[in-house]
């Protein structure tokens, strides 16, 4: 077989042209790759973040991906704001044990001086319903900046208001019922804030310094929901515990690193709701419950597999209120949008938990549009969608409501020894007892002069955070005479 004669330009030792064609290539190359060491080597802003993100390892196109990150563009802002000397806490959504329940040894007023309680300080906010967190004096907010078109995560001095530092990265939001609304979750070693189109963020929550962040739409194909993201994260044994909905139904995303501990199999493709998780425990066995679009799941705490599940509970429109544990493997579920209310009850078989429903209420006996809740001493406390705040025993029995003349809309509620503070939409503070003999009214004063007080409120060192659409104040629920 006679060889091919050579071409002018193939490759190979044939001439001088050649010879010059290889070496810069070769310089080429050496180049590229040493530019390539030096930038992995040096400590590029953005590098941190995309690393601790959970579930992905690096590639090329990392890089450009994480330049389009809102969270990569967050600035810190410091200001003035000392943190005050009060004690108590209100860590997270519905307070340190996610119940609704403040149990501290501070006393609270049942009147107030002058029919109205003290207000300490005020703050304006942007348009929204997002609630407070509090710990060692400070006070957590994800506020948005309509200016700046950016959420921002604001930590402010529980003693006058004063901001102290504010972290914002840039997310267009319109005008949808407001903006934010959701509460951060508080360690003495981070803060995790749920913003409106899904980012995570996880920052130092003394210096405001930015750890990691996610955007579970883009890291897990989540969906934001209707009127934006309502879940509040939660923080348990240093990690976050978090819905999505999208690849992974839950994940566990250690807070020290970013990097993820478990992720749930999405097997039903069911969506993220405006629901929290929330922790229980049956069987001796540690779950995390939550409301997705299609159901409701228990998933193991240890690696997040599914431990039992039920298509019983779902509400077409919007799943809001969060699920409620009332003991013995009880589980307290209710609803806006004609769904009403469903009791679940767990139970062992043969070593595996499977549910059941209890029973039902239709929602003119007992539903939640917006509030969660709070079981308090073996009975249910909650405003129904007619607006009455009603008690129902643990049999889902109603026991009383507030009436005709005493409504509240969609206000918040929380119960401090004893006592049930219930805010009316626009913002008329009632304070009652929180017994099953009866609604008792013991005062009530205007409080906010806005409209849409939504947020849920929070109760640390005898100070009430209560907020309406665009304004939060601090009241003293303490010094009144008694």
């Amino acid at each position: 077989m006679t060889k091919p004669s050579p071409t002018p330009n193939a490759a190979g030792p044939r001439g001088p042209q050649s010879l010059l064609v290889i070496a810069t290539l070769a310089l080429s190359l050496v180049a590229g790759l040493g530019f390539f060491l030096l930038y992995r080597a040096s400590n590029h802003p953005l590098q941190p973040l995309r690393e601790r993100q959970p579930g992905m390892d690096r590639t090329a196109g990392d890089f450009q991906a994480e330049q389009q990150s809102p969270l990569a563009l967050g600035k810190l802002v410091p200001g003035p704001g000392q943190p005050s000397t009060f004690p108590g806490d209100w860590r997270a959504f519905r307070g340190p044990k996610g119940d609704g329940i403040y149990s501290g040894p501070t006393a609270i007023a049942r009147q107030w001086g002058n029919g109205v309680p003290a207000t300490l300080w005020d703050v304006s906010l942007g348009e929204g319903y997002a609630g407070p967190a509090v710990l060692n004096g400070r006070v957590y907010l994800l506020d948005y900046d309509t200016t700046n078109q950016a959420d921002a995560l604001r930590c402010l001095s529980l003693a006058d208001g004063r901001e102290m530092w504010r972290f914002s990265y840039p997310v267009k939001i319109k005008r949808n019922h407001g903006m934010s609304r959701t509460t951060p979750a508080v360690t003495d070693q981070f803060v995790v804030s749920f913003g409106p189109k899904c980012h995570v963020a996880c920052l130092e929550p003394v210096s405001g310094q930015f750890l990691w962040g996610l955007d579970l739409v883009k890291d897990y194909g989540a969906e934001v929901p209707l009127w934006y993201a309502g879940q509040c994260p939660l923080i348990q044994d240093g990690a976050a515990i978090l819905g999505v909905g999208g690849s992974a139904l839950l994940v566990k995303v250690d807070c020290a690193t970013g990097k993820t501990v478990w992720a749930t199999t999405n097997a039903h493709d069911w969506k993220m709701t405006h629901s929290s998780v929330v922790p229980m425990e049956f069987a001796g066995r540690k779950m995390y419950v939550y409301c997705a679009s299609g159901g409701v799941v228990g998933v193991s705490a240890d690696d997040g597999s599914v431990l039992w599940e039920t298509d019983q509970w779902k509400i077409s429109i919007a799943t809001i209120a969060t699920p409620v544990p009332v003991g013995n493997g009880k589980i307290f579920l209710s609803g806006g949008y004609n769904a009403g209310s469903l009791m679940l009850q767990l139970k062992e078989v043969d070593g595996h938990i499977v549910v059941e429903p209890l029973f039902r209420l239709k929602p003119t006996e007992f539903g939640a549009t917006q509030q969660t809740p709070i079981f308090y001493q073996d009975h249910i406390y909650g405003v129904r969608p007619d607006g009455q705040l009603t008690c129902l025993d643990w049999n889902g029995k109603v026991l009383w409501s507030s009436g005709a003349g005493a409504k509240f809309g969609l206000g918040p509620y929380l119960i401090a020894n004893g006592l049930i503070f219930v805010l009316k939409d626009d913002g008329l503070l009632t304070l009652a007892e929180a017994s099953p003999a009866g609604y008792h009214c013991l005062t009530q004063a205007q409080v906010l002069d806005g409209h849409d007080a939504w947020a849920p409120l929070a109760l640390a060192g005898g100070r009430l955070l209560a907020r309406d659409l665009t304004r939060m104040v601090c009241l003293d629920i303490t010094g009144a005479k008694k």
